[in-house]
């Protein structure tokens, strides 16, 4: 099995990393086709197989994987419409806010089994959320493409209606995330440790939590409450971070990535 990947800019190199670190394909099997020689260089020098041409990127796979701007995809996919074949291949879009009707459009009686596929870019590290919604495929391709993702992460099958909720809370999410070890970091060197010593505390606390709430399945707020004792610092910190409108401002930014 051989699938090609046009577009290998942030999200689509991190995608090409976990391909790569995976095992479902070998690395002579993956195709990366980008326009910038510097992307291809890097990714040749690790065994993959590499283009500047899209067409023939998207010939020789029977997985297509276009992941560039948005704006760019219905170019590229009118670029390769000669080449996809319907009956052999599976057509996997990773571009947030384009729709399937637009894709079919494009393609008409050339378009493939189509996903619309949302990882984030922890997919490079095998640790991604990623949602499929699967448009016009059988079961047979859905489990094909979902075992992929798989590998690299975690994956939830959705509706496109879902689509671009489950963007801003795990693609736009990782982000959102990263702000918050990037303030917690920057209060840990106010409170007196050194900057890397400060974050490596931080990633490690959010390891536990994570942890914590997935090995006892816990609600994050009953697991809250193990250590917010009657008076202590913990619910102190809490409520000081409730009164600067923390809760709300995380949901008021998830919902304005949404929109």
């Amino acid at each position: 099995m051989k699938i090609s990947v046009i577009g290998a800019g942030a999200m689509g190199g991190a995608t090409v990393e976990g391909l790569i670190k995976g095992q479902q394909f070998k690395n002579e099997d993956i195709t990366v086709s980008d326009p910038s020689t510097q992307v291809t260089e890097k990714f040749a020098k690790m065994g993959v197989s590499v283009t500047t041409d899209n067409k023939l990127a998207a010939d020789t796979a029977d997985i297509v994987c276009v992941v560039v701007k948005p704006w760019l995809v219905e170019q590229v996919l009118k670029d390769i419409k000669a080449e996809l074949n319907p009956k052999k291949q599976i057509l996997i879009v990773i571009a947030a806010g384009v729709k399937s009707e637009d894709i079919k459009t494009w393609l008409g009686e050339n378009c493939p089994p189509l996903f619309l596929v949302i990882p984030n870019i922890a997919i490079a590290e095998m640790v991604s959320m990623t949602f499929i919604v699967p448009i016009g495929a059988s079961e047979e391709a859905s489990r094909k493409v979902v075992n992929i993702f798989d590998e690299m992460g975690s994956t939830l099958i959705t509706d496109e209606q879902h689509l671009a909720a489950g963007t801003t809370l795990a693609s736009c999410g990782i982000a959102y995330a990263m702000r918050y070890i990037r303030a917690a970091s920057e209060g840990g060197v106010e409170l007196g440790f050194k900057a890397d010593d400060a974050k490596a505390i931080v990633m490690q606390t959010m390891k536990g939590a994570v942890e914590l709430l997935e090995t006892s399945g816990m609600h994050p707020e009953a697991a809250i409450d193990l250590v917010t004792t009657p008076g202590g610092v913990t619910i102190k910190g809490l409520n000081e971070m409730e009164h600067a409108g923390f809760t709300s401002a995380v949901i008021r930014g998830l919902k304005a990535g949404a929109k």
